[in-house]
C-alpha cells in the first residue's frame, strides 16, 4: 500500500474541474482575521486602536453572489452596502501582499466605469480567488452577451431590430440616390 506523501493529497489530473460554488463565499475565511491580527501588530503601539475596527469589519462583512451581480455588506455603526451589477463589472484584479499568501489568502478588486481611482469593491478573504474571478469573468462576460454558443441568451429584442431596419432602408435610398445623382451627369 503506497504511503500518503507529506506534503498532503495531490490532485488528480484526469478529474474534472470542481465549478465554483457562489454560495461558498458568503463570509470571508477565518484567516481573514489572522490577517487584520497582523496588519494591526505591526503599527506596535497603535494595536488596539487598529485591531478594534478591523475586528467589527471581519464580524460584519458579507459577500453574496446571485444572477443579478455581487453585493458586499459590512459595518456597525456606519453600514457600507455595494451592489455590482455584472455588466458594470469592467475589471476584476487578484492581490496578494506577502501576508496574503503566508495565510493562503488573496483579495480581489473588482473596477467599474465609475471614475474613481481605486477599485469600487475589494472582496477580501478569498482562498481560492481563481475559481472566483473565472466565475466573475464568466457572468461579466454573459451579462454581456459575449457567449453566442450559450442557448439562453434571448434573441435581439424589437428596437434593436427596427434599429437595423431603419439603417437599411437608409443604405438603400441613399445608393438610389447616388444613382439617381450619376445618371443625371
Amino acid at each position: 500500500m503506497p504511503q500518503p506523501s507529506a506534503a498532503g493529497p495531490q490532485p488528480d489530473p484526469q478529474a474534472p474541474a470542481r465549478r465554483f460554488d457562489p454560495a461558498s463565499i458568503e463570509r470571508p475565511e477565518p484567516a481573514l482575521m489572522n490577517y487584520y491580527l497582523l496588519c494591526a501588530a505591526c503599527t506596535l503601539i497603535g494595536f488596539p486602536f487598529v485591531i478594534i475596527p478591523y475586528w467589527f469589519r471581519y464580524m460584519t462583512l458579507r459577500y453574496r453572489l446571485d444572477n443579478e451581480g455581487v453585493s458586499m455588506t459590512c459595518g456597525l455603526l456606519f453600514k457600507k452596502e455595494v451592489h455590482l451589477t455584472y455588466r458594470r463589472i469592467q475589471d476584476i484584479h487578484v492581490t496578494r501582499n506577502l501576508f496574503h499568501r503566508w495565510l493562503g489568502l488573496s483579495a480581489i478588486s473588482v473596477q467599474t466605469a465609475s471614475g474613481s481611482a481605486g477599485a469600487e469593491m475589494v472582496i477580501e478573504g478569498v482562498a481560492n480567488p481563481e475559481a472566483l474571478r473565472d466565475f466573475l469573468y464568466t457572468k461579466m462576460r454573459g451579462a454581456r452577451g459575449d457567449h453566442d454558443d450559450d442557448p439562453s441568451t434571448p434573441p435581439l429584442d424589437a428596437p434593436a431590430d427596427e434599429s437595423l431596419a431603419l439603417l437599411h432602408e437608409i443604405r438603400d435610398e441613399l445608393h438610389a440616390a447616388r444613382l439617381a445623382l450619376e445618371t443625371k451627369s
